[in-house]
């Protein structure tokens, strides 16, 4: 009998393991219960999302963003191009969902065409994930930005499709003050890049996003925040990108 039990807690084990696969990696579906936010459509970039207006907001909406073709397959992509942002001018033509979370699971492609293309993707408008072809430092691609080193070694290259994966629990509050900073654990590419991360600070500035203004981007606020895409000037493109809301009571949050 004990036998029969293990074989069956081991088969249901190995299942939701195979599941997990199918969300992880380019290409990935998403996962029941999750929303669709980037399709390559003008029609869902103009719904769900919308311009930062952070401090150094410097453009107009509609958003400038372009829809193109996908340079590899079929369908088309959400273009990281506003005149506005030219010169690396971030925080300039940055968009944010209008949706704002707290908990989530996050998945989201991106493609490089040029050396040293850049942007980023916020977690709540606050932590960035670093998107930077070239930099191998914790300033670089795949980054926990300026908290992990970068897991480059699962980056696919310029011209090719890259997948982000990520479980992200925000940040907790007892009596108004922070009692457990923000975590996330992340695969790149199908590869696990980031287990338990403790987010220290936002980092960039008053015009990197919420709170980058506060006690140096430490004094981090109880407020939700919308998945942001940093525009600096550069060609990078975005497809195929889901979010689902999670309540994530437990502070080990490993897929």
């Amino acid at each position: 009998m004990k036998s029969t039990l293990i074989l069956i807690a081991a088969s249901i084990a190995f299942a939701a393991a195979d599941e997990n696969k199918n969300h992880i990696g380019v290409g990935a579906k998403p996962e029941a219960g999750a929303e669709v936010i980037i399709d390559g459509s003008r029609k869902m970039l103009d719904e769900k999302w919308t311009y930062w207006k952070g401090p150094r907001f410097s453009s107009s909406l509609p958003i400038k963003w372009k829809i193109v073709d996908d340079p590899v397959d079929e369908g088309t992509a959400v273009q990281t191009d506003d005149p506005a942002a030219k010169g690396g001018k971030y925080g300039t033509a940055d968009i944010v969902t209008k949706k704002k979370y707290r908990d989530f699971r996050l998945h989201i492609e991106f493609l490089i065409p040029n050396k040293g293309g850049n942007s980023g993707v916020y977690l709540q408008n606050r932590y960035e994930i670093q998107v930077l072809d070239g930099d191998k430092t914790k300033h670089g691609m795949a980054a926990v930005i300026n908290e992990t080193p970068s897991p480059y070694h699962a980056y696919n290259g310029l011209g090719k499709w890259n997948a982000y994966d990520i479980v992200f629990r925000a940040a907790r509050f007892k009596d108004g003050k922070l009692s457990e900073k923000a975590k996330v654990s992340m695969y790149f590419n199908g590869k696990k890049v980031h287990t338990n991360i403790t987010i220290n600070q936002v980092w960039g500035g008053k015009n990197s996003g919420l709170d980058g203004g506060n006690d140096g981007g430490k004094g981090i606020t109880d407020v939700p925040g919308g998945l942001k895409l940093q525009c600096e000037g550069h060609d990078v493109r975005y497809r195929n990108a889901w979010i689902k809301e999670l309540k994530l009571k437990d502070a080990d949050i490993d897929f």
